[in-house]
């Protein structure tokens, strides 16, 4: 089977095709904000005006091959509205022209499907941190549970946001790992786990403040040690709840290597094993929601065109996991 993925929740927009064994094609264009960080409405307007030519790359490629799609995958949610709205008007027009089946997709539950197809992991806990989730999640009874997620901000959206505040360009995390590869010394800032939840506003807020007292550098390595030990530790401890032997971390933020770095060295102290996908399936891309798409509809799950609105605060413990 081969499905046409469109992804475009937020600050990228891509289109994808792929079968069982690995990504046929994929192209993507991606909004950057002029200043700040990501204005809804512009995002959505560069995914309007740059979706044909996105998807015609991806079908070009899929004619040379021979390999067209059999089914119209999307990101149904969670995300911006108005970029929701775009990707979703694009799949149901895609799947009405070439009289497809439509599937509409849970964004957070395809960066975690992705990273088992990727890696091989089969029953990990996962950590999933982007600019707009921070949630640690175990498949249980058919669905994914969240056993813990941010009570405030993402763990994204408070490196960004610190990142503004110091003047560094969006997207704010690489740059802030670079400069803490440069850290002489940590300084103590909040560490805010609740029970089985994380919060970063309160640590955002501090290594603001600090960085008007010490080195930049300095502070991005503390900002970074500090919020990833919180999730490190609410993982660990979700593994050992839900008796899990894997971990696996996805997302944009999970590009970051000293968080790799720290949720291996858990791993390697449990016992466990730990997964980490290649850095191209980490970010938000088409081939994530293609794949699940594709296992969605394998299993029998298909979205009817009157069903397909999005829903731009579409929790992964919403959806009963049939193909599991």
């Amino acid at each position: 089977m081969i499905v046409l993925g469109l992804e475009g929740t937020a600050w990228n927009l891509s289109a994808a095709l792929v079968d069982e064994r690995d990504v046929i094609a994929e192209d993507h264009s991606t909004y950057v904000p002029a200043k700040g960080g990501i204005h809804p409405r512009e995002a959505a307007q560069h995914h309007a005006e740059h979706m044909a030519k996105v998807v015609r790359s991806v079908l070009s490629k899929a004619r040379e091959m021979d390999r067209m799609p059999e089914a119209i995958a999307f990101s149904q949610g969670p995300g911006l509205g108005p970029c929701l709205r775009t990707v979703a008007t694009a799949a149901r027009a895609l799947a009405l022209r070439f009289d497809l089946p439509l599937v509409g997709v849970n964004h957070c539950i395809a960066h975690i499907e992705v990273g088992k197809w990727r890696t091989g992991s089969r029953d990990p806990a996962v950590l999933y941190v982007s600019g707009g989730n921070s949630q640690v999640l175990a498949l249980r009874r058919g669905r994914y549970r969240i056993f813990g997620e941010t009570l405030d901000i993402s763990v994204g959206n408070a490196l960004d946001k610190f990142a503004r505040s110091v003047g560094l360009s969006h997207p704010g995390g690489p740059k802030i790992e670079e400069l803490a590869l440069c850290a002489k010394q940590y300084i103590p800032l909040p560490y805010t786990v609740k029970g089985m939840d994380f919060s970063f506003s309160g640590l955002s807020t501090a290594a603001t403040e600090a960085a008007r007292r010490h080195e930049l550098a300095d502070v991005c390595y503390s900002l970074q040690e500090t919020a990833f030990a919180m999730l490190v530790e609410v993982t660990e401890r979700a593994m050992a709840h839900a008796e899990k032997e894997e971990a696996l971390l996805v997302g944009g933020v999970g590009a970051n290597r000293r968080l790799g770095e720290m949720l291996n060295l858990m791993c390697w102290e449990r016992g466990a094993r730990f997964f980490l996908p290649d850095k191209g399936f980490m970010g938000d891309n088409g081939s994530m929601i293609a794949y699940t798409g594709l296992i969605m509809l394998k299993s029998g799950v298909v979205t009817p065109i009157e069903q397909s609105k999005v829903i731009p605060l579409y929790r992964p413990d919403d959806v009963e996991v049939t193909w599991a």
